[in-house]
Order: C-alpha cells, then sequence, then structure tokens
C-alpha cells in the first residue's frame, strides 16, 4: 500500500473494494485467478446470480406482448429497467428512450440500417473505433453516402482536435461516430466532441461502452443523439442485453427497412401495407430478453451503491501504478521489455493498457504465444487487435501506402496478410482494470512477465495459425 499510495494518495480510499472482493468476488481467489479483461467483460457480484434466482422463485413471466397476468408481470419490469437506465444516465425521457438491444453491436447496426444516408450525406469516423461502428461505413456506402476518417496520432494515440473540427466542417452534413473512450489504447476523447459536432450540423452517436463501467455519463449535459450501451460491460450479468439511448427526435428520423414481430401496430398481407409501432417499441424486433433484462435494473442498483466514483479511482491509480512499472521494466542490457500503445500517464484516460512484450533481441513477442503462457498462468488478458484496426494502424505506423498491398492480394488467412504487410504480430496485449481489481492483480501480472520473458529470446514455431484479429 506505501508504494502506491506515494504517488497515488487517494487509493486508500477505496478500501471497501477489496471487502467487496472478499464477499461477493471471492470466487476469483478462490480460484486463484488474476482477471485483467474488464474491458472485455465486468464481472458479476454473487449477489447479482441470487437477485436473478430469488425473483424466478417468486414469480410467474411471460412474454411480454399480451395482457396476461405473466405477461404483465414480465413487462412491468422490462419498464422499469428501462426507466432505471434513463435515471442512472440522467436523461430526460421526455428527450431520450431506450431500446433493448442484444448488445452494443446491436444497437450501431439499428441506427446504421435505419439512418437516412444519401448522396447528400456523409459519415465522419475517428480511426479509433470498434469494428461494430466501423461497419456502418457499408450501410453509409448502400445510401451513396462519403465516409471520412480522422487518425490518431501515436504515441498518444488521441486525436487533434483542430483536425477533427476541420473534416467535420467540410461541406456536407451527416453521422459522427466515436467512442467516449477507446478500447485498445484507454484514451478517453473529448465529450464536448458531441456538441460541436451537433452545432455544426451532425447528429452523434457515442460508443459509451467502454467509458460507462468507471465513469458518470450526464445526458442532460453530454446530448448524443445515439448512444449504444452492453451491461455486461458493466456488471457481467446478464450477458445478451445492451441498449440504444436515442433522442426521440433523432429515432423519429431513422427508417427501418424491414418490421418484425413485435414492431408493428398493423400490417397485410394481402395487400403490401404496414404500420410501424412508435418510438423505441418499433426498433425491438421480436420478444425482448425479458428474464434477463430486470437484472439490468439490480445491476445498475449495484453499481450505484459501490459508487462509480470509487470505482474510478481505483482503476484510475491502478492504472498508473502498472503504466509506472511495466514501462521500467528492463532486460538485463537496459533494453525494454515492453512497448506500450497509448498515453503513460492517467490524464484523460481509462483502466485499458495495450502494449507488446519486446525480447531480449527488441523483437514482439507473439501474441498467441504470450495468450497461451498467461493463460498457463491462471492469468485473463486480451491478445490481438480488439476488433479496433484503426487505432491499431495508428499505433503501428500503417499509412495508406503501407495498406495498399492488401488490395492486390490473394491472402484468404490473417497471418498472410500480416505477411503482405510486414508485421511482426497481429495485433498486441491487453490488461484491463475493474471494479475489484487490486494491487495483487498488478504484482502477480508483472512478476509473471520479468520471470517469462526477461532475457529470453522467443520465436512463433509451433503456434497454432490466427484465425481472426
Amino acid at each position: 500500500m506505501s508504494v502506491i499510495t506515494d504517488r497515488y494518495p487517494e487509493y486508500a480510499s477505496t478500501s471497501k473494494l477489496d471487502e467487496l472482493r472478499a464477499n461477493e468476488y471471492g470466487y476469483l481467489d478462490e480460484q486463484d485467478h488474476v482477471y485483467l479483461d474488464y474491458t472485455g467483460s465486468g464481472l458479476a457480484a454473487r449477489a447479482q446470480h441470487r437477485a436473478h434466482q430469488e425473483r424466478l422463485a417468486r414469480t410467474l413471466f411471460g412474454n411480454p406482448h399480451s395482457v396476461n397476468p405473466t405477461s404483465e408481470a414480465a413487462t412491468e419490469l422490462v419498464e422499469a429497467a428501462r426507466h432505471r437506465i434513463l435515471t442512472y444516465l440522467n436523461a430526460d425521457p421526455v428527450d431520450y428512450t431506450v431500446v433493448f438491444t442484444p448488445n452494443a453491436t446491436g444497437a450501431a447496426r439499428l441506427v446504421g440500417e435505419a439512418y437516412p444516408f444519401s448522396r447528400r450525406s456523409r459519415l465522419v469516423l475517428t480511426f479509433d473505433n470498434h469494428n461494430s461502428v466501423n461497419g456502418l461505413r457499408e450501410f453509409a456506402r448502400r445510401g451513396h453516402a462519403r465516409t471520412a476518417y480522422v487518425s490518431a496520432s501515436a504515441p498518444e494515440l488521441r486525436v487533434d482536435p483542430d483536425r477533427l473540427r476541420a473534416e467535420l466542417s467540410k461541406g456536407k452534413r451527416g453521422l459522427f461516430a466515436y467512442p467516449a473512450q477507446s478500447n485498445f489504447s484507454g484514451v478517453q476523447h473529448p465529450l464536448e466532441w458531441v456538441g460541436l459536432a451537433r452545432e455544426l450540423g451532425y447528429d452523434v452517436l457515442l460508443d459509451a461502452a467502454a467509458y460507462l463501467p468507471t465513469n458518470r455519463l450526464d445526458l442532460a449535459e453530454i446530448q448524443p443523439d445515439f448512444l449504444l450501451a452492453s451491461w455486461y460491460k458493466l456488471f457481467g450479468y446478464p450477458t445478451g442485453v445492451g441498449c440504444l439511448v436515442a433522442r426521440r427526435e433523432a429515432l423519429a428520423r431513422l427508417v427501418r427497412p424491414w418490421f418484425s414481430g413485435g414492431t408493428i401496430r398493423a400490417v397485410s398481407v394481402g395487400l403490401p401495407w404496414h404500420l410501424m409501432a412508435q418510438q423505441e417499441t418499433a426498433f425491438e424486433d421480436g420478444t425482448v430478453n425479458f428474464l434477463a433484462i430486470p437484472d439490468v435494473h439490480f445491476g445498475l442498483d449495484w453499481i450505484a451503491g459501490v459508487g462509480v466514483d470509487i470505482i474510478g479511482t481505483r482503476v484510475r491509480c491502478l492504472t498508473g501504478q502498472f503504466l509506472d512499472q511495466l514501462s521500467s521494466l528492463r532486460h538485463s542490457d537496459g533494453s525494454p521489455l515492453a512497448r506500450i500503445y497509448g498515453p503513460l500517464e492517467t490524464d484523460s484516460r481509462g483502466g485499458t493498457v495495450a502494449f507488446n512484450f519486446l525480447d531480449r533481441t527488441g523483437k514482439v513477442v507473439d501474441e498467441r504465444l504470450v495468450a497461451a503462457e498467461a493463460s498457463a498462468a491462471r492469468i485473463s488478458l486480451r491478445t490481438g487487435c480488439f476488433c479496433n484496426p484503426g487505432v491499431g494502424e495508428d499505433a503501428f505506423g500503417l499509412d495508406v501506402a503501407a495498406l495498399r498491398p492488401l488490395r492486390r492480394t490473394s491472402a484468404v488467412t490473417l497471418d498472410e496478410y500480416l505477411n503482405v504487410l510486414g508485421l511482426p504480430s497481429a495485433g498486441a496485449i491487453r490488461v484491463s482494470f475493474g471494479i475489484v481489481s487490486n494491487l495483487a492483480d498488478v504484482a502477480r501480472f508483472l512478476a509473471f512477465a520479468v520471470e517469462t520473458y526477461r532475457d529470453r529470446e522467443t520465436d512463433s514455431v509451433g503456434l497454432p495459425q490466427r484465425e481472426s484479429c
């Protein structure tokens, strides 16, 4: 404790999270597991599982698309969860509504397929975006709208605000999409961009999936048109439930390319006619996950009870400690043991750190080797490109000229693509901290790094073929 509190004295104020880990997340230590993939998924408290079991044991629930007792019981809890989400985000229900989706990806798809892209509009994206947001460009292309990207600059991997403003000021308006926090580097992009883009005539899609687990987001102050969330990112359970939080006026401008069960008020088969349902109902295809959605309500109450601010403080301190120590690791000859991508300080960054190990010859240690050896040490982390290739290209210095050979190659596997580009790795290693991370997790991972890779020369012989990024 004394070491971390020398630089991060506020860490001492987060001690209740150590008690919480022992009481509600004790399975980590009982299973001797170091969990360092909170950007991939949060962890669930035992209380969350108990609440789910108790709710199902005391009440019957049925398909909400009816008026019978079991249906009405389910409808009541689904609507309560919808209201709780708006309350949590301080979003006025007059202005905002919640559309339940399977995840943040499903929410992005809803916007992309229904957004009125045309030759008179454009899509602006940052290089730093999850592929679920990058995929919007395919909807834009089908609507004959142009897509423009704004790159990030190494080594911090932040976007130059002047370059962004210049891009947003060009000609046609349309949709601007970016993440509040990078799932690759942990960079927190300015929330003020929402207001800037809207003032310039854009609708704004804000990906909050990586941001919300450790930060408050006030939609009375920051007013995106569309916000993406996956609730398992915050509190681990339930999976399969995300949402699109949308401004009602923006949602009304979307035009769905199809209809389905649950999304219409009336439809004819003899005549090609249908009447869509109102607002969020028109976007919730089929039957929502009515047995899991109430767990979102409990999860938000749980996180609020723990305190988002205290979680954020704990994560920031541990991230700073980790960055300080990882960047100082050296081989016996003084050469660095790791190369970090993104900010080395805690200002405007979250608890996600991307890096590669370097062996004693200075070569990047193959991420597949790290994945296998970390798993053997009971350490859960992430390797690859994290579904965020754009900021990876920025991090590894891949400009358009370097990427151009991809258009001419006959490569079919990821390894063949890497060979074409001359890359030594398919990406990086990602460590991320969350609600019950502690100093022991940091210490154990760093000890693993030193014991496994210090003064070692590595190769890729015998590693399995990469299937995807």
